[in-house]
């Protein structure tokens, strides 16, 4: 019933009753406008525009409530996946601290074990310079023996050849001779 007080108050509030002379002639405009705006309404309202619109409004009414479940849906499988890349990057996180940490553990360890590396390496090379040194020791000893043997049979052929004579040197060739056949037979 509301539906038809509005337009029929809105008929009432126009201009046209506040005009003078006869409302109801074909020479006041204020009369010939209302009418064509009845026959317009009667127009639309035969042709069932009104319901054609309402229609058009329900219908689009529709389709952005459509629009708008589908874009909650969206919305919704974005925070899953969101969500899902969330969890994932944590893992990742968690997977590279892990990583880290073992690098450094490893890192930890081989710094240790090139400190024990280290010190078997100067071991190892100490005990070569100590070899070296006393093979280096033997070797001047044995040159500074050979030189006092040297030095020493040079004296002896001295002393020997002053002190001997021909007689004596022969027959200590012939002594030198015997010893050596008795030892050969």
């Amino acid at each position: 019933m509301n539906k038809f007080l509005t337009p029929a108050f809105a008929l009432l509030a126009t201009p046209a009753l506040a005009a003078e002379g006869p409302f109801f002639d074909l020479k006041n405009t204020d009369f010939i406008v209302l009418c064509g705006f009845l026959v317009f309404m009667g127009i639309l309202f035969y042709f069932n525009v009104p319901s054609m619109l309402m229609g058009m409004l329900d219908k689009r009414a529709a389709d952005i409530k459509s629009e708008l479940d589908e874009a909650k849906a969206l919305r919704e499988e974005a925070q899953t996946l969101l969500a899902t890349y969330e969890r994932k990057q944590k893992e990742v996180q968690a997977q590279a601290d892990r990583i880290v940490e073992k690098a450094k553990a490893d890192a930890e360890a081989a710094a240790e074990q090139a400190k024990v590396d280290l010190k078997d390496s100067i071991a190892r090379r100490l005990v070569a310079a100590e070899d070296q040194i006393a093979s280096a020791n033997a070797a001047a000893v044995k040159d500074v023996r050979d030189s006092a043997i040297e030095v020493a049979i040079g004296a002896a052929r001295d002393v020997v050849a002053k002190q001997s004579t021909a007689a004596s040197l022969n027959k200590s060739i012939d002594d030198g001779i015997d010893e050596v056949a008795a030892k050969l037979h």
